[in-house]
């Protein structure tokens, strides 16, 4: 393996397995690229910054809100703890991957204005590279051809 392509399209889902692969990613010693095609959703987020650089294509979002549980959820204050605590953990992983601060991350998942009913933020293309999330807007071209630059760098 000389580098790996990471091509997302997500509405989210499992946020302790989400995050357990962007480390994953983020800690191969290959050259690693992203390319939103699509959606890259919820715990997508942390998988499309979890490369080295990434892309967005032009149409691709990226919605970005606080962690959510379905089902029953104990009503203490140690369920609340311990979504805080994993919200932080998301948090820290996006700024530590990407150019975005985590106040501005909190931000656009506290957003009450965009979502009818929910609360968090989309962002579409050119908005998510301009956040400082996704580094450039391209297309599978471009991120093949990003890929083979980095991996004839090494």
């Amino acid at each position: 393996m000389d580098g790996v392509l990471v091509l997302l399209n997500t509405v989210g889902g499992d946020v302790e397995s989400g995050l357990a692969i962007a480390e994953m990613i983020a800690s191969l010693s290959k050259p690693t690229v992203s390319l939103v095609l699509g959606g890259s959703h919820s715990i997508g987020v942390p998988l499309a910054v979890s490369t080295d650089y990434s892309y967005i294509v032009p149409t691709g979002t990226m919605v970005i809100h606080p962690v959510r549980l379905s089902g029953t959820v104990i009503g203490a204050p140690q369920t609340y703890d311990y979504f805080k605590q994993m919200q932080d953990r998301i948090t820290g992983f996006i700024e530590a991957h990407c150019a975005v601060k985590a106040e501005r991350i909190e931000e656009m998942m506290m957003n009450t204005s965009m979502l009818t009913k929910d609360l968090g933020t989309i962002l579409v293309g050119h908005e998510a590279v301009a956040e400082g999330i996704i580094n450039e807007v391209g297309d599978i071209a471009e991120a093949v051809k990003r890929l083979h630059f980095m991996i004839n760098e090494e």
